[in-house]
């Protein structure tokens, strides 16, 4: 077998590696509460879910405690199919293969909301997952990765017959968020509320590589046991803050609502435990340990001349202590409420704006969306007695993506998502609230080239596919005091 560089191997595909184990996608959650998934438009309520969705609306609501717990439970997957071109798909041993990967949030997803008005002030506290909210596990690895490094081992003799691949990638993003607001009535029909919220981002990068040469194999040709073993295991933690300020127009059975989100920059550092790349006959390019004994710069400096300068900033973005931003963008919600029958039937239409352009992600991302995220949502809702509530709503939502915006792990889909459920009073000042929703979302396809973009003799022409599911389910307990 022809021996294949290290150093090839690093230049090859190790963009790959370091560049797609992120979980998660734009970075905002809005459903927190059950109400929002059985009715989805939620910015007009006067409820305890409004400490989230209308702080100013809290003004007209409750006089005196209201608490509420939720939990919520998704189901969702995000698989990738790949097509290659020929002949390119013979040499790396497949045609056409999906890539499953499935998101968890173990074991289920909380939310913590309180409230106290008294005449015309309130205060408010939620406390919840407000960005991302789960990890991604792709247990065949991600085609960014796996392709080309099958493609590489063929080009040295080692065909997909000859070894056994086994590919890992796994990403999780959870930001924790504890908000606060003071809501304020200024007259029979305005109101207003300004608050604050602490965003706390927990996440990680992990995924290996390893190519073992099959024993009938080694014994018939003297190849070593493992041909290529590729690590990365980085653990990311980091603070970020956010004001807030809501508006609430009050007219007999009409509401008229506003709340704006401001930025939250999130400068997450890394804590690297693994970063490294050996391979059979060649000494082991620890990364992370080189960074250690030079200092990030040196070892940047040390790798530019044979990598370049591209390669170099990728593989920098996972050095220790080196910085990925992960901000949370500004929100403008929107919304008008009212009550058809009153204290019997009532309806929200509500718009979402979110100013993606204008947060920061990692490797500048932001920059390739064409627009900010657009969400339009519409809901109603009827007491059909004094014990049981049911409704219905629905979300269609546009991301502004482009080609240049998804990666194998970190991608978006324009969906449209229904929802519905009921809420139960069971007792005085007791409600149980039951939800499901979910998402539709559209197939996004683009042209991918899993090779060298400068070199055709090099190039790995294929189609992606990404795809998305979810499913989600969940109760939650109000209680009025």
């Amino acid at each position: 077998m022809k021996k294949i560089a290290l150093l090839f191997v690093i230049f090859s595909v190790q963009c790959a590696i370091l560049n797609v184990v992120r979980a998660g996608g734009l970075m905002t959650n809005t459903n927190y509460h059950i109400a929002f998934d059985r009715m989805m438009a939620r910015g007009a309520s006067i409820d305890i879910d409004a400490a989230y969705s209308n702080p100013a609306g809290l003004a007209w609501g409750h006089n005196g405690w209201q608490l509420s717990f939720n939990v919520q439970k998704p189901f969702q997957y995000r698989d990738i199919e790949t097509t290659l071109a020929q002949p390119y798909a013979t040499a790396v041993g497949f045609e056409n293969h999906k890539y499953k990967g499935k998101a968890t949030a173990n074991p289920f997803v909380p939310a913590l909301f309180a409230s106290y008005r008294h005449d015309k002030w309130a205060l408010s506290l939620m406390a919840g997952i407000v960005g991302s909210g789960g990890k991604v596990t792709y247990d065949e690895g991600i085609p960014m990765l796996v392709v080309p490094i099958r493609a590489k081992l063929a080009a040295g003799g080692l065909t997909s017959n000859y070894y056994d691949l086994d590919a890992y990638m796994q990403g999780k993003q959870y930001i924790y968020g504890v908000q606060a607001n003071f809501t304020y009535r200024f007259n029979d029909h305005w109101s207003a509320a300004v608050g604050v919220r602490g965003n706390i981002f927990s996440g990680f990068s992990r995924g290996h590589l390893i190519a073992n040469v099959k024993p009938e194999v080694m014994l018939a040709t003297g190849l070593p046991a493992q041909a290529l073993n590729m690590q990365l295991d980085v653990d990311q933690k980091g603070f970020g803050v956010c004001p807030m300020l809501s508006v609430n127009y009050k007219l007999d059975r009409l509401l008229i609502t506003g709340r704006y989100e401001f930025r939250s920059r999130l400068n997450i550092p890394n804590d690297t435990k693994a970063l490294s790349i050996a391979q059979a006959g060649q000494p082991t390019a620890d990364i992370k340990t080189m960074a250690e004994t030079m200092g990030n710069q040196a070892t940047i400096a040390a790798l530019t001349p044979a990598l370049g300068q591209e390669m170099v900033q990728k593989i920098g973005a996972y050095l220790p202590d080196m910085k990925t931003r992960y901000d949370m963008p500004g929100l403008l919600s929107l919304a008008v409420g009212y009550e058809f029958v009153p204290k019997k039937f009532r309806g929200t239409l509500e718009y979402h704006w979110f100013d993606d352009k204008r947060a920061k992600m990692a490797g500048d991302r932001q920059e390739t969306l064409t627009h900010g995220t657009q969400e339009i949502l519409a809901g109603l809702e009827w007491d059909i007695n004094k014990v049981v509530t049911v409704s219905a709503g629905g979300q269609r939502t546009d991301y502004g993506l482009s080609d240049d915006y998804q990666l194998n792990t970190s991608f978006a889909c324009d969906s449209y998502s229904v929802g519905l459920g009921a809420a139960f009073n069971v007792i005085k000042g007791l409600r149980v609230n039951v939800g499901y929703f979910c998402s539709i979302y559209k197939d996004y396809t683009r042209a991918e080239n899993y090779g060298s973009k400068t070199d055709p003799t090099q190039a790995l022409p294929a189609t992606e596919t990404f795809s998305r599911t979810n499913h989600v389910v969940g109760i939650g307990i109000d209680y009025k005091f």
